[in-house]
């Protein structure tokens, strides 16, 4: 077997926790955890996404979503609604409770990640990137610039089917935030909680007449540089295309 692959089913398999009470953790040191979300600036302009409370979207019955449900590539030229793309942001890393408890699972409650998004087709929104405030439940625009759907989807390995789409949901890895808890056993944590993350949004889609299809195969360099992120401290780890379909 090729060292390389034998060293990555090794990632998989749960051999570490053998030495969880002998592993260097930061928690186990006293050290203070990181902060569960960036911050962002004082004078930022913050655009209101709809409460949940407020949220008349995404009532179908899960039997009936779970089996429609499907990577789907061909998107309809309808825009989301602002309602839409709320609940699609709730479903998926929104904070409901103050002890930052979300709809998705998380190991050691640790949510390590941030949700940018590149906004094509939304009612009331203007195109570009944006990142997802969790705990507000609000949006902030970063920028745009010409045909940047089209640049992401090239960066994606050329799937062009990705620049059609409404919404561009493009996540990224915090690992300290896990890492502080469950040293190098955080890696695996993370990976398995970017797919708790990923169907979420499969069924919130599929709940509100759109689709969605993951996308793991990218060019890390040059959609880290697309967010403005360092790559180390933070790099994206997945993204999704979402758009209504016929």
């Amino acid at each position: 077997m090729k060292k390389q692959i034998k060293m990555q089913r090794n990632f998989l398999k749960a051999e570490k926790w053998i030495k969880w009470d002998d592993l260097d953790r930061d928690q186990k040191k006293g050290v203070s955890a990181p902060p569960m979300t960036k911050d962002y600036p004082e004078d930022a302009e913050l655009i209101d996404l709809i409460p949940y409370d407020q949220l008349k979207v995404g009532d179908s019955s899960l039997k009936k979503i779970m089996k429609q449900r499907k990577s789907r590539r061909k998107y309809s030229d309808q825009k989301l609604s602002l309602e839409e793309l709320s609940f699609l942001l709730w479903s998926t890393q929104a904070v409901k409770e103050n002890r930052n408890k979300r709809a998705v699972p998380s190991a050691g409650d640790r949510h390590p990640f941030e949700t940018y998004l590149y906004i094509n087709k939304v009612e009331n929104l203007n195109k570009g990137i944006y990142r997802y405030l969790p705990v507000e439940h609000k949006l902030i625009f970063i920028y745009n610039e010409d045909d940047l759907n089209v640049k992401i989807a090239e960066a994606c390995r050329k799937q062009k089917f990705i620049a059609d789409s409404a919404v561009i949901f493009i996540w990224t890895a915090v690992p300290y935030r896990s890492e502080w808890r469950y040293d190098v056993l955080a890696h695996k944590m993370i990976a398995l909680d970017a797919g708790h993350l990923c169907q979420n949004l499969y069924l919130a889609s599929e709940s509100v007449g759109a689709g969605t299809c993951a996308i793991g195969a990218y060019y890390q360099q040059q959609v880290d540089a697309f967010l403005d992120i360092d790559g180390e401290e933070e790099f994206v780890i997945y993204l999704a295309s979402v758009g209504k379909i016929e």
